[in-house]
């Protein structure tokens, strides 16, 4: 619903400009004698109008506060010699399958020498259908999403 620029301003609507300038300000948009004269006008201000003039300089959205795109972060792939970013849910993933699989071999190298030789590797039986879904993922995208 587009604001109609005649309707009288409350004192929350002068508030929430008066953020946006605060922001502006932070982010290096706005100097502070420019903040403080935008901050006497917002408080002054009658109509959204007014306050929307305020700020008809400033960018409606932090480029900053912008998602990354799907595209750069769930599949590593080759694009001009360069990995593409992988989603960190999926770096996890591939740490955490490291990590527990690293614990497995130690246990079976301890067991191994304890009983005087060399055991069946069974770690292999956690290790090779785990990172074979863990592979597929990272070259077909199919890793979880970060936001769930």
């Amino acid at each position: 619903m587009p604001s109609n620029p005649e309707m009288r301003a409350s004192d929350r609507d002068r508030d929430r400009f008066a953020e946006i300038l605060r922001d502006n300000y932070a982010q290096g948009r706005l100097n502070l004698e420019e903040l403080n004269e935008r901050l006497e006008h917002a408080y002054a201000a009658k109509t959204i109008g007014d306050l929307e003039a305020l700020t008809a300089d400033l960018p409606a959205k932090d480029m900053y506060d912008l998602p990354i795109p799907a595209s750069e972060t769930a599949v590593a792939t080759r694009k001009g010699g360069e990995v593409a970013r992988q989603g960190k849910g999926l770096r996890a993933e591939w740490a955490t399958y490291a990590s527990v699989n690293l614990v497995l071999m130690s246990i079976w190298l301890v067991a191994s020498v304890a009983s005087g030789g060399v055991g069946f590797p069974w770690f292999l039986w956690v290790a090779g259908p785990w990172g074979a879904v863990l592979l597929a993922q990272t070259l077909f995208g199919g890793g979880r999403s970060e936001d769930r």
